[in-house]
């Protein structure tokens, strides 16, 4: 806690949009340790204008804290979609995106991950390929997500996963045999050996992994 504590001092604050996204999320949910937070959030900013995409495509919305984060720093003419089940959060979502001034910038698509992104496959164009995919979703289904994106990514564009060191369950002498530690162990094996791209994992927060497609 120290040390999170001492990064996060010496990090870029917030801002007034994701403070109310933090705050709402944790009078509202039971699920606040979900949210992405401050550091991890400035980082993923950071990233995005580092990449300049034009469009993202995000897995797990949860109360939109890293949309705003990802969106925040899209051009003038850039946009994300992003991909949420749970419709009971769907209002706080798009208040929080209001907040930040960014309506227009962010569709929201509540459903089935793995539905939906079948739907997107079944429609893709090459000149509407993604160029960032940003995946928060359930840990149980990153082998699957990871199929179902790769083609809507165009070459050189990059995958970054999310809690993918587990609470350092993945890489233990015991690792559980849970469907989420699987899920997830599963996929950082299926990305380690995939030729197709070239990556690696920061050890940031719950370990982010960072792909990027040839």
């Amino acid at each position: 806690m120290d040390l999170y504590r001492y990064i996060k001092d010496h990090t870029t604050p917030q801002g007034e949009a994701l403070d109310w996204v933090e705050r709402q999320t944790n009078i509202r949910t039971n699920h606040a340790r979900m949210l992405s937070g401050a550091v991890q959030g400035r980082f993923l900013m950071m990233v995005t204008e580092m990449i300049r995409p034009k469009r993202i495509l995000e897995l797990g919305t949860f109360t939109g804290y890293s949309s705003i984060c990802l969106a925040s720093s899209l051009p003038v003419d850039g946009h994300l979609d992003t991909l949420e089940i749970n419709d009971e959060l769907e209002d706080l979502i798009l208040e929080g995106f209001g907040r930040a001034g960014l309506s227009g910038k962010i569709t929201l698509h509540i459903g089935d991950c793995k539905e939906t992104l079948r739907r997107f496959n079944d429609t893709v164009q090459e000149d509407l390929l993604y160029d960032m995919v940003y995946m928060d979703a359930n840990k149980r289904e990153y082998p699957e997500y990871y199929d179902l994106v790769f083609g809507l990514v165009r070459p050189g564009g990059y995958i970054l996963a999310d809690n993918v060191l587990w609470d350092g369950k993945v890489y233990g002498d015991n690792v559980p045999g849970d469907r989420q530690t699987s899920g997830i162990a599963r996929f950082n094996d299926i990305v380690a050996a995939d030729p197709r791209v070239e990556c690696v994992i920061v050890p940031m927060r719950d370990g982010l992994y960072l792909i990027r497609k040839k």
